[in-house]
């Protein structure tokens, strides 16, 4: 039986728990939070300690720790777990900096220990038939990948005296709102180059410490050119998450808020497949579409933990990605 542990029991922790819940051969035996637990609505019978340090102390023989915290926690938290000797989740962004990342790697594998990253957005099938067709060579050279992203987050959201929103803690639009589809770039088309950054903050001048709105031009290393525009300046609802490929034989365009539709395919000698249902095939609690993905996330931890594959989101890529970020900030 492989043992857990969740640090972090806001939304996403909570979201943590309930697929460990319906994990076989797994069970949570602690979680940890600065809340109590009945301020958490935590379910009866876990372990709640108020430190990492206090966890990690009872229970010296844990096998995995999921970190699900304020983003300026991630990386000082997954090295407290790696150098207690336990493997380690870490919900998006790895850091906020690509050198604490580095430290995360560098620890990882000086103990042995894997990291894995949680990058749901991959299992989807619109995700998974991108890298696809792009990897045959199907669209031939790549010459354009445009993405978009226009989404609401406004006095519901943030809240004063939260983490989300400042520098320290948050980190900055493309971080908390929009890191998932910087990973879907980078995993489908490799590394990219910024070559031109703006930033705006529209209507969040006294809710966050960073842009509300970027518009990103990059050259993709492996060849062709794109652009990154985002925003969580939209009124009351999200509009769109959409991801535009022209290449040399074709283009397409994936859509839907998280990037789960294909609404154009025109590909030369090449007939759109019909894709099968993004969603997990069982209920997880109150988890639908995307949210619930993050069981595939512990269905490929406990395949790697009995050697059976590879990590789908590996410490590097997770780095990677804090990487593109540290240096489309760096260009504005």
């Amino acid at each position: 039986m492989t043992t857990f542990a969740v640090v972090g029991c806001g939304r996403i922790g909570k979201r943590h728990i309930e697929m460990i819940k319906n994990l076989p051969d797994a069970t949570l035996v602690a979680v940890c939070d600065v809340l109590g637990a009945d301020e958490l609505g935590l379910p009866d019978g876990l372990s709640l300690y108020p430190a990492l340090e206090d966890l990690l102390a009872a229970h010296p023989h844990i096998d995995v720790v999921a970190i699900a915290t304020p983003n300026g926690f991630h990386a000082s938290q997954a090295l407290q777990v790696i150098q207690a000797g336990a493997h380690v989740i870490i919900e998006k962004p790895m850091a906020l900096r690509r050198s604490d990342a580095e430290k995360v790697l560098h620890a990882a594998l000086q103990r042995g220990k894997y990291v894995f990253g949680v990058m749901q957005n991959r299992y989807s099938q619109p995700s998974a038939w991108l890298k696809e067709v792009v990897e045959s060579g199907r669209l031939g050279d790549i010459y354009h990948v445009h993405v978009n992203c226009f989404w609401n987050r406004d006095e519901r959201y943030y809240h004063p005296g939260d983490w989300h929103g400042t520098k320290a803690l948050d980190g900055g639009t493309l971080f908390t709102q929009f890191s998932h589809f910087v990973d879907i770039l980078y995993w489908v088309f490799g590394d990219v180059e910024p070559t031109s950054v703006q930033l705006n903050n529209f209507n969040h001048p006294n809710s966050i410490e960073f842009e509300d709105s970027g518009m990103v031009h990059f050259k993709l290393v492996q060849g062709g050119v794109g652009s990154l525009n985002y925003s969580t300046s939209v009124w009351d609802a999200n509009l769109e998450s959409s991801m535009t490929v022209v290449g040399e034989k074709g283009s397409l365009k994936i859509a839907g808020q998280y990037m789960n539709e294909v609404v154009h395919c025109h590909i030369e000698n090449y007939e759109m497949p019909v894709l099968p249902p993004s969603n997990p095939p069982n209920n997880y609690g109150p988890y639908k579409g995307s949210a619930a993905n993050h069981i595939y996330v512990y269905e490929n931890v406990m395949r790697v933990l009995n050697g059976e594959g590879p990590i789908t989101t590996n410490a590097l890529e997770g780095l990677k990605v804090v990487d593109i970020i540290e240096r489309i900030y760096a260009k504005a």
